[in-house]
């Protein structure tokens, strides 16, 4: 079904543009982390508030991040989330009543024999590459790497593509996020990783019950999901890479960062709209 959430012509409508009725159906929210949840890197109260009233509504909520498993672990246990989709689809942490469950989507000799040959991508594109540096919470990734452009390192545009252009020279799929440009081995991505922990988790074909899910993100590796989802918000710093998005989110909030994903809470939670226990008819 891809292409139905978004094009890349269209103009971002406000976020009150969207209509009550397709809201009140709304059963799940899968949503980016940095940047879209978070704010100065930091996930404030109104977030959390979000998040949990959300859960409270009986939908479901499952982040979907390029940050490493091991960073995601204290949020995984610590977030009223479903779970967190970790490393671009690679990883899912699922909170089992305190105790975290690991899973995978590769095999373990996999993961290992493509660890390996990640480090020398990583090697050469510091090497090749002026200022490129790698992410520091890269001792937490174990199917990925990534190169800091905008966290704690400022790498110019041109730098930035030429990171990109390596990494799929070494036949690696590589994405931009709002701070890092990451790149693995494997077929994964958010979109595989969503459909994957939706399936795992609930039992659920998420292509056969698109409408009834919301997906909030703030950059360009969110496009796969812009272009899918029906229900595609971006909070409203999106707006400095609108001119890199071969699709846009449908609606845009007026607030940034973890404000502008505590708007989408409120506005599918909005009078009338939530809906504890679930959509009946799914």
């Amino acid at each position: 079904m891809a292409g139905t959430g978004a094009d890349g012509s269209r103009t971002l409508k406000p976020l009150q543009e969207w209509p009550a009725a397709e809201r009140a159906g709304i059963v799940g929210v899968l949503t980016d982390i940095d940047d879209t949840l978070t704010t100065n890197h930091a996930v404030t109260p109104d977030v959390i508030a979000a998040l949990g009233a959300l859960r409270a509504a009986g939908l479901h909520v499952i982040p979907v991040t390029g940050r490493p498993v091991g960073w995601s672990e204290p949020f995984a246990l610590q977030w009223p989330v479903d779970a967190i989709v970790a490393e671009n689809g690679a990883v899912a942490l699922v909170n089992e009543g305190g105790r975290l469950k690991k899973i995978y989507i590769q095999d373990e000799a996999t993961r290992r024999a493509n660890f390996a040959r990640m480090q020398q991508v990583a090697q050469r594109v510091v090497r090749e590459v002026p200022g490129a540096t790698i992410s520091q919470d890269s001792p937490g990734r174990e199917t990925d790497i990534a190169i800091d452009h905008s966290e704690f390192a400022h790498l110019p545009q041109d730098a930035i593509a030429r990171v990109v252009a390596l990494m799929r020279q070494e036949g690696m799929n590589a994405t931009v996020s709002s701070i890092h440009v990451n790149g693995w081995y494997g077929g994964h991505n958010k979109l595989a990783g969503a459909r994957w922990i939706v399936r795992e988790l609930l039992g659920r074909d998420l292509d056969a019950e698109l409408q009834h899910w919301a997906y909030v993100g703030d950059s360009t590796n969110d496009v796969l999901m812009f272009e899918h989802f029906p229900h595609s918000v971006g909070v409203a710093n999106i707006r400095r890479f609108v001119d890199q998005l071969a699709f846009k989110p449908r609606y845009v909030t007026a607030g940034e960062r973890g404000a502008g994903f505590a708007e989408v809470a409120r506005a599918i939670l909005s009078p009338g709209h939530s809906r504890a226990g679930g959509n009946p008819g799914l």
